[in-house]
């Protein structure tokens, strides 16, 4: 099962926003409120930088998109 990342969405301005992980899975709903304090959230999407892809379906996978090869990175 995945575990997703939550924000609470403040209702106030300047109020504190807390973030948790919940377990999962990928067919349940997401979550529409914090389930300790009831408050509204939204899941955050974060990672990820693209599809992995090989060269030729030969080799290592690479990740697509990206620097590209030019950089310091990739050295």
């Amino acid at each position: 099962m995945p575990t997703y990342t939550y924000e609470t969405i403040p209702q106030q301005p300047g109020a504190a926003v807390r973030r948790f992980d919940v377990r999962q899975s990928m067919s349940e709903p997401p979550l529409t409120h914090d389930p300790e304090t009831g408050a509204p959230v939204q899941r955050v999407i974060s990672g990820g930088r693209g599809p992995l892809t090989s060269s030729h379906g030969l080799g290592e996978p690479q990740v697509a998109g990206g620097c590209g090869g030019g950089c310091a990175c990739h050295n």
